[in-house]
This record gives structure tokens, sequence and C-alpha cells, in this order.
């Protein structure tokens, strides 16, 4: 369970002084859309559909059928250039920080490696980035690094082997080496079943934003995370960038109410100053009345989820009013995006955005045919 934070002021932050004061920025992709509007004073608003990168070119399911799910290692930087080929506005990745504060990109909470026989399992936060740095492909040239694993849903322990392998990184390797004008949605990853005091998540935040400060330059930003406290707590400590409150929707049932619902999750940006919400995509078509609803109070709403692979069904949030999917299949999406959605825009310009603002008001007939549609998604996938 999440420990939820007192109210404070900015004043009262320990050591606040270590993140540089920046003047508050209209954050803008530009790289294939005309212009994203990501700055809470000026409404948060998106009138191009975002096109996001699950971990770059997409997430690794070493049990997956579909070779795409292990075309190339995830969180990488190899994996975020790859993505870059393509017409996405922003890459996504997980951040940690190591004991000796470094962030680091990489998704699991538990890095697994193996060693005479034995599995070995160790938190990421309780590694040095040096410690860190010895798992998988190392850059040095004759060096081997600890092979990585990764652990089944049924708990089977796997070898991370993925057709086109590459190192683990940092935060800073990642601004320094890809693409300067991909964007970048850096999820700020906690356990979810730990709880953190404000203390440690104040210093864990920081340490991530000094990094960012320092090297981000006019690369489009956006903050994410699934602990509410974190993502009040960031917003707090910072006015440049969006940030966004991560949400199963509902699909799943955690002991903090916050991350239980979309009309939760609503009240998390509400409260703490947000600008949007991230949802699995599942938790939205179970619940498309939401939509109009989070559109009102003015946030954003972006989507993530196996559905988000589904053509049809980044079309369908697209008509929804839904301003943008993190997907895996950035080739075959980023083609859906520039054949159905990119002339809508380019055709009827400002006309096409008051359409899109009003269409968010759905009918009861649109109502009853998309969760007639939707179930039947969701069972496929």
């Amino acid at each position: 369970m999440a420990v939820a934070l007192k109210a404070f002021h900015v004043s009262d932050v320990p050591n606040l002084d270590r993140v540089p004061e920046k003047p508050s920025l209209s954050l803008c992709s530009t790289r294939f859309s005309k212009g994203v509007e990501l700055n809470r004073a000026a409404s948060c608003r998106i009138p191009n559909f975002l096109l996001i990168g699950h971990r770059g070119h997409g997430m690794n399911i070493l049990q997956s059928s579909d070779s795409r799910m292990k075309a190339i290692k995830e969180n990488s930087l190899l994996s975020f250039n790859s993505a870059a080929k393509f017409p996405l506005d922003f890459i996504e990745f997980d951040v940690q920080v190591t004991k000796d504060d470094f962030p680091v990109i990489f998704h699991d909470d538990i890095i697994l490696s193996e060693e005479n026989g034995t599995i070995f399992e160790k938190r990421v936060t309780e590694l040095c980035l040096a410690e860190f740095l010895c798992y998988g492909p190392q850059k040095e040239a004759g060096k081997e690094g600890k092979c990585l694993y990764r652990k089944t849903k049924d708990g089977k322990f796997e070898k991370w082997n993925v057709e086109t392998d590459d190192s683990l990184c940092t935060l800073q390797e990642a601004f320094q080496k890809v693409e300067p004008s991909l964007g970048f949605n850096i999820e700020l990853k906690f356990d979810d079943y730990k709880v953190y005091q404000h203390d440690h998540l104040t210093h864990t935040l920081q340490v991530i934003l000094q990094v960012v400060f320092e090297f981000a330059r006019d690369r489009p930003i956006i903050f994410s995370t699934f602990q509410p406290d974190a993502a009040q707590l960031v917003r707090k400590l910072q006015n440049s960038y969006p940030v966004y409150f991560l949400t199963e929707g509902g699909t799943k049932t955690y002991y903090d109410a916050r991350r239980n619902s979309l009309a939760e999750a609503m009240k998390v940006c509400l409260e703490g100053g947000l600008q949007g919400i991230v949802s699995e995509i599942k938790g939205v078509f179970t619940d498309p009345g939401a939509v109009p609803k989070i559109k009102g109070s003015n946030l954003s709403l972006l989507t993530y989820g196996k559905l988000n692979n589904v053509p049809e069904a980044v079309y369908m949030q697209y008509l929804m009013g839904i301003d943008g999917v993190i997907v895996d299949f950035v080739e075959e999406i980023s083609r859906t995006v520039d054949g159905m959605i990119k002339p809508d825009e380019a055709m009827i310009g400002e006309e096409r955005m008051s359409e899109a603002n009003s269409k968010v008001q759905f009918s009861e007939k649109e109502l009853s045919f998309l969760l007639k549609l939707i179930p039947e998604l969701i069972q496929q996938h």
C-alpha cells in the first residue's frame, strides 16, 4: 500500500535546490505531428493523435509465438533508435535509480541472472551502477556480461534471448545517444507492492530530475507513474514538464484504491494538478463513458495495452477522442495512423479539431454500439 502524502509546500521539500529552475515550457512534438500542446496552463490540449513506442521499439515477451515481441532488446539504445526510424512522437521507457543515485532504464523491479546453474534475484534499486551494467551484453570488446533471465507468468525462468540484443543503459545515455527530436515518455518506476516514505520518493525523483534538466535540452518530455504519491510529488517538484498518472483502469485491483478505476485516477490528477491519465485500454473500452468526463475535466488521455497493437482498436480510440496510444508494433501501427488518421488531420485541419472535441460526447446509440463491439475485442486479446 502506498503511503499518502501530507500536504506540504515546495519550500518544505528538503534539498529542492538540487533541481535547477527552468521556465514553464510549452512542449510540442514536432517530428511528425503539427504541434502537440502539453502544457497545463494551455489546457494540455493535444490537437493531434500521439503515437508512442512502448519501451522503444516494443516490449519483449519471451514466450510469445510472435517474433516481433523478441526482435530487439526492450528499453535499450538500439530499441530507441530503431523506433526513431518510424513516425513516432515519443518513446516510453522505465526509469529506476540505483543505490548510488544513477537513473537507469529497466522495466522489472527484479533483475535475474544465472551463475553455476542457480538463478539469482536482485532488486535493481539495490545495485550500484557498475553492478547493474554488468548484466547482459557488454560495450567493452571481449568482456562477457551476466546472462539475463526473465520469469514467465507460470513461474518458470527463461533466458532473455532476443534476435538483436543490446547493452543496458542509463537515462543520461538515452538523452545523449537517442535521436534528439524524439520525445521521451519517462515512466517513474516503483514497486507496486512496496510502501514508500515521502523522503525516499523525494530523493529518488530529485535524482531523476537532475539528469532531465541537465540533458533534456529541447526534447519533449512527459512523466508518468503508477505511484500516485510520486505522480503528485513530481508535479510539485517541477512545472516544466507534464505529469500523467498511470492506471490499469479497474482491470486489476490494488490495496490503494486510487489505482483501481478511471474515476479515482481523475481524482488523483485533479487534486495534484496533473496533466492527464495513461490507462490500460481495456479499462477505457469497458467504460467508454469515462472519456468525455476525463476530457471535460481538462485532462489528456493516453492508453497502453495489447489491444493497442490492433489497428481497428487504435482507430476507434481516435474516433473516441483519445489523445494517443502507446504501442509495441510501431511499424504496423504507425502505418495505420499515417493511413487512416493523419490524412483526416491534414485535410480538415481546424474543422477536424472541433469535430474531435464534439465527438467525445457520445449518444446513447453510439455508446451501445461501442459496448457491443468492445467485449469481443477484449476477449480476443
